[in-house]
């Protein structure tokens, strides 16, 4: 009897002991929590990233696609030829019609095969200029000015 007499306030001392690491780790674990609360990143991204295609008229098997990425890159194909580059799109400065938002590539890259028209051009190292029309999230047109009548190709959007 005397046995389990000193057994009790033995394993009371020790359940005290477990009782508070316990404790210690559940404030440790709240502590870590605030840390991971504060490391929430907002970016925000041009309207034009993603993944457009364009049918070409004089070919309708054959789709031109431009991949408009982070970092301000554009990934260009079309049936055989690729060609990468930077882009730079300015919106509407103020959401508007009336000036339409800017798009500017310059290809760096570009591996010489023939294209959806069948023609077969270095474009390296060119720079284009349009200004985007944009008909609703999923389609927009390049245009060589502000006036619509002077757009020539329609991108319908593939993946966002």
């Amino acid at each position: 009897m005397k046995r389990i007499a000193l057994l009790v306030p033995l394993l009371m001392c020790v359940s005290h002991a477990v009782f508070a690491d316990e404790q210690n780790t559940v404030q440790a674990t709240a502590n870590n929590s605030t840390q991971i609360t504060n490391t929430i990143r907002i970016d925000t991204r041009p309207e034009i990233l993603g993944l457009w295609g364009m049918e070409i008229p004089n070919n309708k098997k054959c789709t031109e696609y431009y991949n408009f990425r982070g970092a301000n890159e554009v990934v260009v194909n079309s049936a055989k030829e690729w060609s990468t580059g930077l882009y730079d799109y300015q919106p509407s400065p103020d959401n508007t019609n009336e000036k339409p938002p800017a798009l500017v590539m310059q290809i760096k890259y570009e591996n010489n095969e023939k294209d959806c028209s069948g023609n077969q051009t270095d474009q390296s190292g060119e720079m284009s200029q349009y200004f985007v029309r944009w008909k609703n999230t999923n389609t927009i047109k390049f245009c060589a000015s502000e006036k619509e009548d002077q757009c020539f190709a329609t991108l319908h959007r593939i993946l966002p």
